[in-house]
């Protein structure tokens, strides 16, 4: 896996969210490498990370820690997934978590009404096998969809995907499975490590509310972001990195 360090302090890694890589965290960096040592990944099979074998969020998780060394860990979307199934897995190894925009379920059910319907994620599934393009497109307009800055932000997204390869379709697939049949509530209370769970109150794919839970039943903290959609490190970065400063840094 592509893995960048960058910046002075406490170990923090960072993981990008679904068909997005690294340099996604660019204007959060500029803040965070102040205070810690970053380790930016690009995801199996996204940006400068080839992958044949698939995307597994155990076998991910697994991966990451073998090739990390203990730190705090933060995720969005996706990633934060991933970051949060290392926390559970590997204790002695992740000494802190934030969460942006991840939820430890993300689609709806019975007993759950804080995400979207399963239908969200076998839609992109099989529009990935028509239109690539196209169904990127659309999963980054959903992405900045209620920012108050959604149209800057789509551009500057655009932008950051154009300069590493795109992702893998099949690995993308995966990772749509991985989004809509993950759910690791249950675990939550388990989880032994210091918790951030930062959120934007106008985000369309993962409802705050969902994380306010989480941060409830892990016993962690929870911030939302008023104005914020699905990237509150794009449109609020100074005030994520104070908070996650506040939060983790010596």
């Amino acid at each position: 896996m592509h893995i960048e360090v960058d910046g002075q302090g406490p170990a923090l890694v960072l993981l990008h969210g679904w068909a997005m890589h690294g340099g996604v965290f660019a204007p959060l960096l500029k803040a965070l490498t102040e205070h810690f040592e970053c380790w930016v990944v690009d995801l199996p099979g996204h940006g400068a990370s080839p992958e044949r074998d698939g995307l597994g969020l155990h076998d991910t998780a697994e991966r990451l820690l073998a090739r990390l060394p203990p730190a705090h860990w933060l995720g969005w979307s996706l990633g934060g997934l991933v970051a949060l199934r290392a926390a559970l897995d590997a204790p002695d190894r992740v000494r802190g978590l934030v969460e942006i925009a991840a939820s430890p379920r993300f689609v709806v059910g019975p007993d759950w009404p804080h995400g979207v319907d399963h239908t969200v994620f076998a839609s992109f599934a099989s529009e990935l096998r028509q239109d690539y393009a196209r169904t990127v497109e659309r999963f980054l307009a959903l992405e900045v969809m209620g920012d108050e800055h959604a149209r800057e932000e789509i551009r500057w997204l655009r932008q950051r995907l154009a300069e590493r390869p795109p992702g893998d379709p099949a690995i993308l697939r995966d990772g749509l499975a991985i989004l809509a049949d993950t759910d690791l509530r249950a675990e939550l209370p388990t989880l032994a490590c210091p918790s951030l769970w930062i959120a934007g109150r106008r985000d369309r794919l993962v409802p705050w509310r969902a994380l306010e839970h989480a941060a409830q039943a892990s016993g962690g903290q929870f911030l939302c972001l008023d104005k914020a959609g699905h990237a509150p490190f794009l449109s609020h970065p100074e005030t994520v990195a104070k908070v996650i400063q506040g939060a983790f840094a010596a």
